[in-house]
């Protein structure tokens, strides 16, 4: 039984932080394992509320650093579930920096990560699949299946290699 679209716009997640000098590195920008902690919880955060259920993180890929983000800046972690396939959703993350004094905005890091929906017992369990609106939306929705296949092309090769 399928079930009934749900729109992007239900699962968009956005977490505003301030960065602290404990957030940094020696060079004064922030620690990119601290960037990507943020991303997993607001991708998850979206994947939830979209399966309206339990998810793990299955994979995470072109994740690209684009321009550093310095400390005192605040940053916005913006995701959306933009397809899925029956128990996989495919989140898209981006990341963007903003000075407070200025008001200049930069997209810092953007993002895939992929979840998996599981039923009370730990099971894949189906998602409901993705109705996009917007252009940005429509366009990642239609990018998606190749990003599907790139993905299970990687898996194919790591299982070969070990």
């Amino acid at each position: 039984m399928e079930k009934a679209g749900k729109k992007a716009k239900e699962s968009r997640t956005v977490m505003t932080q301030i960065i602290f000098p404990l957030d940094t590195n020696h060079h004064d920008t922030m620690f990119g394992g601290k960037v990507m902690e943020y991303m997993d919880k607001v991708a998850a955060i979206a994947a939830m509320r979209h399966a309206r259920m339990q998810v793990v993180t299955a994979s995470t890929d072109s994740l690209d650093f684009v321009a550093p983000i310095k400390v005192g800046e605040v940053i916005e972690i913006e995701a959306y579930v933009t397809r899925t396939n029956h128990s996989s959703m495919e989140v898209y993350v981006s990341v963007q920096s903003e000075n407070l004094f200025s008001g200049h905005k930069t997209t810092t890091v953007t993002a895939f990560f992929t979840f998996v929906a599981l039923d009370d017992y730990g099971k894949p369990a189906q998602v409901a699949p993705i109705i996009p609106e917007t252009e940005e939306e429509c366009s990642l929705y239609e990018s998606a299946p190749e990003r599907y296949m790139l993905r299970k092309k990687r898996i194919r090769q790591r299982n070969l290699t070990v």
